[in-house]
């Protein structure tokens, strides 16, 4: 019983860690969260903006609108690319591949 629970409290745990990304840019750092004019100034243009349409959002106090996603490439970096989507002008999510 206590080896499940602490194997459930690793898994709980990890994905927590991973809640949360980031990435170097020069010797500046970009974290999921932060806007986008933040990641411009930071990392500056990327290789590839694509629009990829819209995303409903219900806010705090029940009203619904829409915000636009994209995604932004940068690399290669040390041959890796880095895949950036943004959600109304916000960092939610930091992807990374090995380029070929």
């Amino acid at each position: 019983m206590r080896n499940a629970l602490l194997i459930v409290l690793g898994l709980l745990f990890a994905g927590a860690v991973q809640a949360s990304s980031t990435l170097r840019c020069g010797s500046k750092l970009i974290s999921t969260g932060d806007m986008a004019g933040e990641v411009l100034d930071k990392c500056g243009e990327p290789v590839s903006r694509d629009f990829l349409g819209y995303r409903e959002v219900v806010d705090y106090y029940g009203y619904a609108s829409e915000v636009a996603i994209e995604e932004w490439i940068y690399g290669p970096r040390n041959g890796m690319l880095y895949f950036l989507r943004l959600e109304g002008n916000r960092l939610i999510k930091i992807d990374s591949k090995r380029g070929d």
